[in-house]
């Protein structure tokens, strides 16, 4: 009779849970069974376990082998096991030393020839082990910098069965070609914007060459919002007729986004860890990520789904970055509206009949749609749409999603004499420059409350801890009493004038600010000079 452990991790959406792996050999007839709550990509280990032992120059056991994963009431999927599982065979069987595998974390999957190839989720299966307390971890060679992101670890790269059998044996470590580089996940191609160089077809976290905001005519306007935006982390929703940039704008927005800290960076690779969407040798996610999903996507496919535990959908490929919602009244409206829950919290609660997942979910959200089916509704002319077609397009965005947006801007057509006069608006460096003074001014406003940027306050402790001046919300406060402006839109406009004061170096926002937000939220006018002297203001000219 032989006994054996080892460690491994079963994810449950981003988040690991360490799992021991137990293998028991007993006289009696040759059999392998594999209990544990297993999915079937992870009872198909059996076979695949076996060859890729007998292909390593190791002798497969001939009893009765009995595997078992617990805890037995944690579902558990995929084929990360297999290393594990190889191992605590190994061990039972006394070709290697049980005792050098008891505390150790094993996360591979195994080729038939005894190749560890690599697996999805890597990064957050290691965290989970370095907080359960383990010290020591086993994984495919080419994770292996994915794995090294996590402090106090050591991490043992291997490339095949072969090699970790002759380490844990004190043998000499034989030589073994390198797996050629994996491709990204199709399934979650569509998702994803055509990326530049070794991350082509993976979310953009940067644009690459050509996406500067130097690039865009005219619409001092909308880059004036897009820059609000980002400075304190506001939805936006840019309406206006096709052609006249808004895509263009919406695709420079992560390019004046400041780089992300160094938690922020490990939330984001986990995400990706789990998609399986990491480019090979950069395993470290440094920039805002950007997905824009087509407008065909499923509810699945936006918020997260699958079957059996839920898989993050593109509300968590685009944690910490943007979600550009590109011909936004053209997605379906259960989809849109399954917005809502992440919008506010920052995550997204799945429910299968397989378990619950948590996902993060605190995204940029940007919306881009016309005014009507046609393109050509306004002061411009030349639209032939029925005015209940107009109606019935622009109720596709309801009313509970757009009160969560902070900035609407109507995106106007570029005039021939901006596109044909060769200046170029300023470059998003400069931007981005003026968004990260933004930032550090609300991240020292907000030290030690868990708050970073002015779209997280809650209303209630912007209204108490940081007032505004006596009398600054008096047009706010009019639109609340007019029912123009419902109480979470005055919180709305309550953060964004606080954005407005941050881009402009004040202590505090005034009646000015408050008036811009107001503007930027509805559209309407709220006073001769205003626009002009915020718009300055941010746009860093001379008053």
């Amino acid at each position: 009779m032989g006994f054996a452990r080892a460690c491994s991790v079963a994810l449950v959406g981003v988040e690991g849970v360490v799992v021991e792996v137990q293998a028991d050999l007993e006289p009696g007839v040759a059999a392998f069974t594999l209990v544990g709550l297993p999915d079937k990509s992870l009872v198909e280990s059996r076979d695949r376990v076996r060859a890729a032992v007998v292909n390593s120059g190791a002798e497969w056991p001939q009893r009765k082998l009995t595997v078992g994963l617990s805890p037995a009431s944690v579902p558990k999927a995929g084929s990360g096991f297999d290393l594990a599982v190889a191992s605590a065979v190994l061990g039972a069987a006394e070709r290697v030393d049980p005792s050098r595998i008891a505390d150790l974390v094993l996360i591979g999957e195994l080729g038939l020839d005894g190749t560890v190839r690599p697996v999805r989720g890597v990064l957050p299966a290691v965290l989970a082990a370095a907080e359960a307390g383990y010290r020591q971890v086993v994984v495919p060679e080419r994770t292996a910098g994915e794995a090294s992101l996590v402090p106090g670890v050591s991490v043992l790269g291997v490339r095949s069965l072969r090699q970790l059998i002759a380490i844990l044996s004190d043998e000499p470590v034989p030589d073994e070609a390198p797996e050629p580089p994996g491709r990204p996940d199709p399934a979650l191609a569509g998702l994803l914007i055509p990326g530049t160089g070794a991350g082509a077809g993976l979310p953009a976290a940067r644009p690459g060459p050509g996406h500067d905001l130097a690039d865009v005519a005219g619409q001092l306007l909308a880059r004036t919002g897009l820059e609000v935006a980002a400075a304190g982390g506001h939805h936006l929703l840019l309406s206006g007729p096709p052609g006249a940039g808004k895509t263009m704008l919406a695709e420079r927005l992560p390019g004046i986004l400041p780089p992300l800290a160094r938690h922020e960076s490990l939330e984001v690779t986990a995400v990706h860890s789990v998609a399986g969407l990491l480019p090979p040798g950069e395993p470290l996610v440094r920039t805002a990520p950007y997905c824009a999903p087509h407008h065909s996507a499923t509810m699945q496919s936006l918020v997260g789904g699958g079957n059996g535990l839920p898989r993050p959908g593109a509300v968590s490929l685009a944690h910490r970055g943007v979600l550009f919602l590109d011909e936004a009244p053209e997605f379906s409206g259960k989809v849109l509206d399954a917005l809502r829950q992440p919008l506010e919290s920052g995550h997204v609660v799945v429910a299968r009949s397989a378990g619950v997942v948590r996902l993060p979910a605190r995204f940029l959200m940007v919306l881009a749609a016309n005014p009507c089916p046609c393109g050509r509704h306004g002061p411009h002319g030349g639209c032939e749409c029925p005015p209940a077609v107009v109606r019935r397009y622009r109720a596709r965005l309801s009313g509970p999603l757009l009160d969560r947006v902070d900035l609407r801007i109507t995106v106007e057509p570029v005039h021939r004499a901006e596109l044909t006069g060769g200046g170029g608006g300023e470059p998003s460096a400069a931007v981005a420059a003026r968004v990260a003074a933004a930032r550090a001014r609300a991240a020292a406003r907000y030290e030690g409350t868990g708050w970073t940027v002015n779209a997280e306050v809650p209303g209630h402790a912007l209204r108490t801890r940081w007032p505004l001046a006596p009398g600054s919300l008096g047009a706010a406060e009019r639109d609340v009493d007019r029912g123009t402006l419902t109480a979470r839109g005055l919180d709305r406009v309550l953060r964004v004038a606080w954005t407005l004061a941050d881009l402009a170096g004040q202590d505090r926002p005034g009646a000015e600010e408050v008036a811009l937000a107001l503007e930027l939220r509805t559209g309407i006018p709220r006073g001769a000079g205003i626009r002009a002297a915020v718009v300055r203001a941010t746009a860093g000219a001379a008053p």
